[in-house]
């Protein structure tokens, strides 16, 4: 029997979309889903979860759930992973709270900025755990990555763990929908072309029957800008830079210098921005939790419609060996002629029988690749100073972060360095 091992299994929604969307493809019917996480309650709640899901969809599907996580991985043809290291409480507290005491605001804190760069640092050692468990019991699997700080896990995974990984976000399937959506355009027959980086990759081209619609966009983006709405950032990007970005404005206000600013508090109100928001959420996560699986478990049947998630459509692909197009994030082997060969690029890709295969995109324009770079710069900074142990490529990695670098001085950086690792203890390893 063929195996697809989900890794961070307690995320009891997240394996319900995913796994329920294998349940109802047939071409993954007969496969184990092999469950694993580290909270034996919610491990028990998603093993609970799908066994109902396999009877109320008729899925050939058998689920198990590990204890161990070896005997998880060992046979298997797909990884899922989907965890999060160190949870709201104490690592999200501490990456928000600590950098707070120096007066640096977030949003998020999950992929760029001095929280993405905590959150790299803590999650790199166990993905490379998982690496070396995959290269003894499982060699030949694909890791389909769902964790953030995307870009920077998906090229450990690749470079130092050997492991071949592409990775998934949300962020380039919903770009289109959600930017028409928001300005009142029809979707439909839409074609387009997204490049760039995890959380910051462009669309590139947007057309219809061969028609550009950047100007309509525009046109349209420019009038909802008079009034407060939920993407003001994206848009003032999309004015400045000439396109519009994949990731959210609450995202993207923290991965540039431009918009979280002390000596423009004004900026806050005027683009509409979110401070603390990932706390938020997850609190309200938490809270949500307790209901959620009450309602879940209450109902003798439970219904699932094949998501948007990209895996199942992939590992379709590869079991059908019939193409499906990704938007996905590999290393970039000339890919994007003007970002860094030891980046990982987010463009599109081709999945069927051999694997995943990325397309070729050329140069960005020359703005677009100059932020990207902004970025790619702390992130390969992050990955230099979780291989080679060195606290001071932490210091390098923060002080060429955008937004820190943008709020304070070169002493105060390496001080919420050192307090943010002293904070953190043993979620991180020892730094020399």
């Amino acid at each position: 029997m063929s195996k697809i091992t989900f890794l961070g299994a307690g995320s009891t929604v997240f394996v319900k979309n995913v796994l329920g969307d294998v349940m109802l493809t047939e071409a993954l019917q007969g496969f184990e889903l092999a469950l694993f996480d580290i909270d034996a309650e919610r491990l028990s709640d998603s093993e609970r979860l799908l066994n109902s899901m396999t009877a109320s969809l008729g899925s050939r599907c058998t689920v198990k759930a590990y204890s161990d996580r070896k005997a998880a991985l060992r046979g298997a043809k797909y990884v899922i992973n989907a965890i999060q290291v160190g949870g709201y409480d104490p690592c999200t507290i501490t990456d928000f709270e600590v950098p707070k005491k120096y007066g640096l605001r977030q949003t998020i804190g999950d992929t760029l900025g001095i929280g993405g760069i905590f959150r790299n640092l803590r999650t790199i050692p166990v993905m490379l755990d998982f690496a070396r468990d995959i290269q003894e019991v499982c060699p030949d699997a694909w890791f389909l990555n769902y964790t953030n700080p995307m870009a920077v896990l998906t090229n450990v995974m690749n470079t130092h763990g050997g492991v071949k990984t592409v990775g998934l976000c949300h962020s380039v399937q919903v770009c289109m929908p959600h930017l028409f959506e928001a300005l009142g355009m029809d979707p439909n027959g839409v074609e387009t072309k997204i490049a760039g980086i995890n959380h910051m990759a462009w669309l590139l081209e947007v057309k219809r029957n061969g028609e550009d619609l950047y100007p309509e966009i525009k046109r349209r983006a420019a009038e909802k800008q008079k009034e407060v709405h939920n993407d003001m950032v994206r848009y003032e990007l999309m004015f400045r830079f000439g396109y519009y970005v994949t990731e959210s404005s609450e995202h993207s206000a923290e991965y540039h210098p431009y918009f979280i600013k002390r000596s423009y508090p004004e900026l806050i109100e005027r683009f509409n921005i979110p401070l603390d928001e990932y706390p938020r959420r997850c609190i309200n996560q938490i809270e949500g939790w307790a209901k959620m699986r009450e309602k879940l478990f209450a109902s003798e049947r439970i219904e699932h419609t094949r998501s948007l998630e990209y895996a199942s459509y992939i590992l379709e692909a590869m079991e059908t060996n019939k193409p499906y197009k990704i938007g996905g994030n590999v290393m970039n082997t000339g890919l994007i002629t003007n970002l860094p060969a030891e980046a990982c690029v987010e463009v599109p890709c081709l999945v069927d029988a051999s694997g995943v295969t990325p397309t070729y995109v050329g140069a960005l324009p020359p703005q677009l690749a100059a932020l990207n770079r902004t970025n790619i710069n702390t992130q390969l900074l992050t990955i230099e100073a979780a291989m080679t142990g060195k606290k001071e490529h932490i210091y390098h990695a923060a002080m060429l972060d955008p937004h820190t670098a943008a709020e304070l001085s070169i002493n105060d950086i390496v001080a919420l360095c050192d307090d943010l690792i002293e904070a953190h203890g043993d979620w991180l390893p020892a730094y020399k």
